[in-house]
């Protein structure tokens, strides 16, 4: 008898959590925990008032007076650099992780002429008003392409840049790649789940592996798209999209006079629009590891650190030894 309604409670347990709704978040993440406090910062840009969030958190070591910017990717926020930041900051530096406009807690515009140049700006200016001039640029996925064009717009405050996973490393458009209207990408961004989200995350970001902490990011993602700000989310999600694929980078790497870290998951596909792509094109493209050893011959003072066998997200899927290497790089950098 005790052991049926054991049974009974358990199935009733289970499809109640089934039948619970994933969480949903506002327009700028609201309702979503930061794993360091989170600051806002408003400027004018494009005729509109913004507001950027962005965690700016010391050194929880011994200080070194020196501070690392952290730029997010497409699918990623600035709390998606969590085990970074506490990585970085025990070894002493001071991290500032900001949100670009259009993603997680910053503003979503209804109209805005999104450039790698317009977000670079805007986060200078966060910089200058945290009385930041010389930095170390750290960049990931998307945040990659914008932390290159950081550098080249602002090449002598940024003392070192290291580039995990950046896309960009290739011109998807010469390559082939069909352009997809902003109407069409507003299209596929509207239908974002977080099924879609966790099978695509874990083909390409973990090589095809999962671990229960990832599910967070799902929910963040998902949260954050199915919320109340659904419609402007995904607009600016589809503006965000033709930044990308119309504003290569690929052909300024050359033009970094900084000492240049990339770090690369060599299982790594990733690749804007391979979705679309006819065949031919889409087995050309998306190989970070050929990819990351010709870039890194392409940046004059570029260094290389692969790591075999990981995927998009090097530093979520095994941080520790992920941060081993960005240390060690730093730490015999002047």
């Amino acid at each position: 008898m005790l052991r049926a309604s054991l049974l009974a409670l358990g199935l009733f347990a289970g499809s109640v959590f089934a039948a619970t709704a994933p969480p949903t978040y506002g327009p700028e993440l609201q309702g979503f925990d930061y794993p360091y406090p989170l600051k806002h910062y408003s400027f004018e840009s494009q005729g509109t008032s913004l507001q950027m969030g962005y965690m700016d958190v010391p050194a929880s070591g011994k200080a070194n007076g020196q501070t690392l910017v952290l730029m997010h990717g497409k699918n990623f926020c600035a709390a998606t650099w969590e085990s970074s930041i506490k990585a970085l900051t025990q070894a002493g530096y001071r991290v500032v992780a900001p949100d670009q406009i259009g993603f997680c807690t910053s503003s979503k515009p209804e109209h805005y002429q999104y450039s790698f140049q317009q977000l670079a700006s805007n986060t200078h200016e966060l910089l200058a008003s945290l009385g930041l001039e010389n930095v170390t640029v750290l960049g990931h996925s998307t945040g990659g392409m914008l932390a290159t064009r950081y550098a080249l717009q602002y090449p002598t405050q940024v003392q070192r840049l290291a580039l995990v996973n950046p896309i960009g490393l290739e011109d998807w458009k010469a390559l082939g790649v069909p352009y997809r209207s902003v109407d069409q990408w507003f299209a596929r961004e509207s239908k974002l789940n977080a099924d879609g989200i966790r099978n695509y995350e874990r083909s390409t970001y973990y090589a095809g592996r999962w671990k229960p902490e990832f599910e967070r990011w799902v929910s963040m993602l998902a949260g954050l798209n199915q919320g109340p700000g659904h419609n402007l989310v995904a607009w600016n999600s589809a503006l965000i999209y033709d930044m990308i694929f119309t504003q290569p980078v690929y052909y300024e790497f050359k033009n970094l006079q900084m000492p240049t870290l990339l770090l690369i998951g060599d299982a790594d596909t990733t690749a804007i629009g391979s979705d679309i792509a006819p065949p031919e094109v889409k087995a050309r493209i998306g190989h970070y590891n050929v990819l990351g050893k010709q870039v890194s011959q392409l940046i004059p003072h570029g260094t290389l650190v692969e790591f075999p066998g990981l995927g998009h997200a090097p530093q979520m899927e095994e941080p520790e030894r992920f941060h081993a290497a960005l240390l060690g790089w730093l730490a015999k950098q002047p």
